[in-house]
C-alpha cells in the first residue's frame, strides 16, 4: 500500500542542480537573447517567489523544462520560418476560442 493518495499529481523529474545557469548561458549565446534573456529572468523570478511562497520547486523546474524546450526546439522553428512554407491556412487558435463563448 503507498502513501501517495492515487490523486496525487505527479512532479516533474528535478532538472539537474546546475540546470538553471547552464540554460541562461545557453540563451545569452542564442540569437534571440534581446528577447528570451529578460523573459527567462522574469518566469525564472516568480516561480522563484512562488517557491518561497509555497515551498515547492514544482514552478522552477517548469520553468526550466519548459524553456530547455525552447532551445531544443528552436532549429527545427529556424528552419521551418527559413522555408518559406506557406501557413496561411492555419487556424487562428485565438479566434476559435472566442467563437466557442
Amino acid at each position: 500500500m503507498s502513501a501517495q493518495p492515487d490523486h496525487a499529481p505527479l512532479t516533474p523529474h528535478a532538472p539537474a542542480p546546475g540546470a538553471p545557469a547552464e540554460l541562461l548561458a545557453q540563451l545569452r549565446a542564442d540569437k534571440r537573447a534581446d528577447s528570451w534573456v529578460p523573459a527567462f529572468e522574469r518566469q525564472w523570478t516568480a516561480a522563484l517567489e512562488e517557491s518561497r511562497r509555497t515551498f515547492s520547486l514544482a514552478g522552477l523546474y517548469e520553468v526550466v523544462q519548459e524553456w530547455q524546450g525552447r532551445i531544443a526546439h528552436a532549429p527545427a522553428v529556424d528552419a521551418f520560418v527559413a522555408s518559406g512554407y506557406d501557413d496561411s491556412d492555419a487556424v487562428d487558435l485565438a479566434e476559435l476560442r472566442r467563437r466557442r463563448r
